[in-house]
């Protein structure tokens, strides 16, 4: 007998309260294919513990029917999770000067600044990006519940640039799933240490937490997630190069990690690159342009914000050093 029909006649029934949280909907594709624990955390972007959490509460189905965590995934299956709702932590509206690039009654596209954190968590409750959103917008994806409301994917504290809002559920969804199926595409533009020897590259490296230090990332076969960036040589300048970055995957601090993995921090970074580096309020990464189609229309959109003052100014004295 498969384990997925033992599975099946062994299972208790769904409990009465799993009504309460918010529901999601998921395909599993060939990245996901295996054990449903592993599949939950690449889905949701959540770690082993929470994974197995929402599956002994009944909260993961197949084919309405709750899974375990050895259940066995195959491509094409549809798997429904029931999230339980966030305790609030008043998180309150706040007036900000957002830098709204595009905005519909769907999703809301923004340039975050360097210093800005996107969403509450405790001990960081204000001044967040969803405290601005929350005082613009009244109508927000409840998704992803009370401390990030809208929000479908984060960029760091101190990298700039674009994100995605989600105003309502079938827009979150709809993101999600586009984000998940590679079929939305970001951009990034980052200054790394030391030029390179050729134009474009691949790292394949998966990413996982950092068994010395567990507040950072790090390229690593235990309890990872798989990984892709693309990058192209923009330019490359006496100490430095200028690159263009594209996210196949979406990891914690993914283009840091994979760049200092290949012996190219980026420069600025505080957490993954070397002391001597250039002045900088942050890491010299900025989301330069994301690409999507429309949730409700389907009509293929791309998104394109400036580099930062500093970064600007930065390049621009980096000019001098251009290696021919």
């Amino acid at each position: 007998m498969s384990e997925r029909n033992d599975v099946t006649a062994q299972v208790p029934d769904t409990p009465e309260d799993m009504t309460d949280g918010n529901m999601q909907t998921f395909t599993i594709g060939e990245e996901q294919v295996g054990r449903a624990d592993k599949a939950l955390c690449l889905l949701m972007d959540i770690s082993r513990a929470r994974s197995r959490e929402l599956i002994d509460d009944g909260r993961v189905l197949l084919q309405d029917t709750p899974v375990k965590p050895k259940t066995d995934l195959k491509a094409g299956d549809v798997i429904t999770v029931n999230r339980p709702p966030e305790q609030s932590l008043d998180v309150l509206p706040e007036d900000m000067d957002l830098d709204i690039i595009y905005e519909d009654s769907d999703i809301i596209v923004i340039n975050k600044p360097t210093g800005m954190v996107v969403h509450p968590a405790p001990g960081h409750v204000n001044g967040t990006l969803v405290n601005g959103l929350l005082a613009h917008c009244k109508d927000l994806s409840g998704i992803n519940g009370v401390m990030r409301p809208g929000i479908v994917h984060r960029i760091d504290k101190d990298t700039s640039g674009l994100l995605v809002v989600a105003k309502n559920d079938m827009a979150h969804q709809s993101l999600a799933d586009q984000l998940a199926k590679k079929t939305a595409h970001r951009e990034y533009r980052a200054i790394v240490h030391h030029p390179f020897p050729h134009t474009h590259g691949t790292v394949d490296a998966p990413i996982g937490r950092d068994e010395k230090d567990r507040q950072c990332m790090a390229v690593t076969a235990k309890n990872s997630k798989p990984a892709v960036t693309h990058f192209e040589v923009l330019e490359n300048f006496r100490s430095y190069a200028y690159v263009l970055c594209r996210l196949e995957t979406g990891r914690t601090h993914q283009i840091r990690v994979h760049m200092k993995y290949i012996g190219h921090p980026v420069a600025g970074d505080p957490k993954y690159g070397p002391r001597k580096t250039l002045e900088s309020h942050g890491q010299l990464l900025h989301a330069a342009a994301l690409e999507l189609d429309h949730p409700r229309t389907g009509e293929h959109m791309r998104f394109e914000a400036p580099l930062e003052p500093e970064f600007a100014k930065i390049l621009q004295d980096l000019e001098t050093e251009v290696i021919q």
